[in-house]
Order: C-alpha cells, then sequence, then structure tokens
C-alpha cells in the first residue's frame, strides 16, 4: 500500500529512497522536518521510515538530532562492480600519477549525463577541486565529462549539446555547434583538456579508459593549477597509464572467462 502520503501513487520503497536522496553535497545533515520537506512526504512517515533506516545503518542519528547518510550505505556502495572492478584495476596507476605529477588525479564514468567520480587522489601541492569520490559534476565543463561526452552514443551527445548548459564560469563552452566541434577534436586527438571552464583558476586533460571492445567504459584525467598548466604535456603521463589500466582489466576478463 501507498500509505498516508502527498502522493498516494508513492511505493513505501520510493518514499524511503526519496528519504535517501534527500541528502546531497549541499545538505549533508538534516533534520527530520527537513527530510520530510525534501523528500515531498508526510512528518509521522518520515518519522518512521528514518526511524527503520537508521536501525538498518542507512542513516545515522547524530548528537545534536540531525542524520547523516551511514555507513552500511558506503559499504554496499562499493559492490557496485563498476565501482569496485574499475576502482581496484586503476588505483595502483593513479598513485603512480600522483607520484610523477603531484596534480589531482581523477577517475570517472558516465551515468546518463553526468560524470560520476569513482575514485580521486589530491595532495597538499595541488590544485584546490570541488569533485568528491562518488560526487557527479557536468560532462560538457570537466575534463573527465568531456572524454566521457564525446564516445557517448550519437543521439545522447545531440541530446546533451541541445539542452540549457549551464555556464559555470563566462569560459565554459555551452553553445551546440562549438561544444560539437569540441568533442568532435577531442575524439580525434584522444584526450581532452579545459580551462577554467568549471571553477576559475583550474585546468584539466583527461584521456579515455576502453574495455575489450574498444568502447570508452571511464576517463582518467588531472586537475591543475592554470598558472602551471602545459595541458598537452598532461597528457603523456595519462594515456600510458589509460593503456595499462585498460590492459590489466582485458587479463581480469579473460581469467574470468577461463574460470
Amino acid at each position: 500500500m501507498a500509505g498516508n502520503s502527498r502522493d498516494p501513487g508513492r511505493s513505501v520503497t520510493a518514499r524511503a529512497l526519496g528519504v535517501l536522496t534527500a541528502f546531497d553535497i549541499g545538505h549533508t545533515r538534516l533534520t527530520l522536518t527537513e527530510i520530510a520537506r525534501r523528500s515531498e512526504i508526510p512528518l509521522a512517515t518520515a518519522h518512521r521510515l528514518v526511524g527503520e533506516l537508521v536501525q538498518w545503518g542507512a542513516l545515522n542519528r547524530e548528537g545534536d538530532g540531525r542524520y547523516a547518510v551511514g555507513l552500511r550505505l558506503w559499504e554496499i556502495g562499493l559492490l557496485a562492480p563498476v565501482h569496485a572492478e574499475l576502482r581496484r584495476t586503476a588505483l595502483p596507476y593513479m598513485q603512480e600519477l600522483y607520484e610523477t605529477t603531484g596534480e589531482n588525479v581523477h577517475l570517472a564514468v558516465r551515468d546518463g549525463l553526468e560524470a560520476v567520480y569513482v575514485e580521486k587522489l589530491t595532495g597538499r601541492r595541488s590544485a584546490p577541486i570541488i569533485s568528491r569520490s562518488g560526487g557527479r559534476l557536468p560532462l560538457h565543463s570537466t575534463g573527465v565529462g568531456k572524454v566521457l561526452l564525446a564516445h557517448a552514443p550519437a543521439p545522447l551527445v545531440h541530446e546533451y549539446c541541445e539542452q540549457a548548459l549551464l555556464r559555470h564560469t563566462p569560459y565554459t563552452i555551452v553553445e551546440p555547434g562549438r561544444l560539437g566541434r569540441e568533442l568532435q577534436a577531442i575524439r580525434q586527438r584522444g584526450f581532452a583538456q579545459t580551462s577554467e571552464e568549471m571553477t576559475l583558476g583550474n585546468c584539466s586533460v583527461a584521456v579515455p579508459i576502453r574495455d575489450a571492445d574498444g568502447g570508452v567504459v571511464a576517463s582518467l584525467g588531472l586537475v591543475v593549477h592554470s598558472v602551471r598548466a602545459e595541458l598537452p604535456k598532461l597528457a603523456r603521463p595519462l594515456l600510458p597509464a589509460a593503456e595499462a589500466i585498460q590492459q590489466r582489466m582485458r587479463e581480469h576478463e579473460h581469467a574470468d572467462s577461463s574460470d
């Protein structure tokens, strides 16, 4: 039964998922009232669902009475095949890239019309960035996102370029024709680059990671301070790292098929 809800057609599962998705990067700690409002369910229903989610470990109730996402969800999220296998394979090469460059290293996959950051490495010398592991950022204004968009199916690329794109800085490319030409150039040269398109003061470069059939399944990138950016040069260590990750992924697939 849908129960007492502002939307009587919503199932219990849908309302529970609504409670969980009330949390995002800008709302990591919420009161019960805020959860009810953001998930659009009555306060009494929110109270019951939140209690069950706390008992299961999906949410934590903190000392001030606010709620936060629990470790149980993080543990389950790490089991996602695209996350677990890709991250495990890529992480050693990402660590080598960080040691070599001292810059932010990103690994991302595409989920619909967004880039999801599977892993990132950063340090004290690295440029300040807004990305986070498990976070989402636009495809058109990030290096890893542009790679993923450039190699997405043609209907999706057309859909993406024709929508009203957010201009994050004065340098963000949002014009459909210009963005389309940029994506074509990425496919031709083998890497993407951005210059202060997501954050002022930062530039990025990224390359594709392909599966055994040649399809792009992920993107590997670096984010650097604009003042020390030599983007074509930064593609040099990225390309062999991506190739090594691809090779290891193929070896794992071959080993699995031989079992």
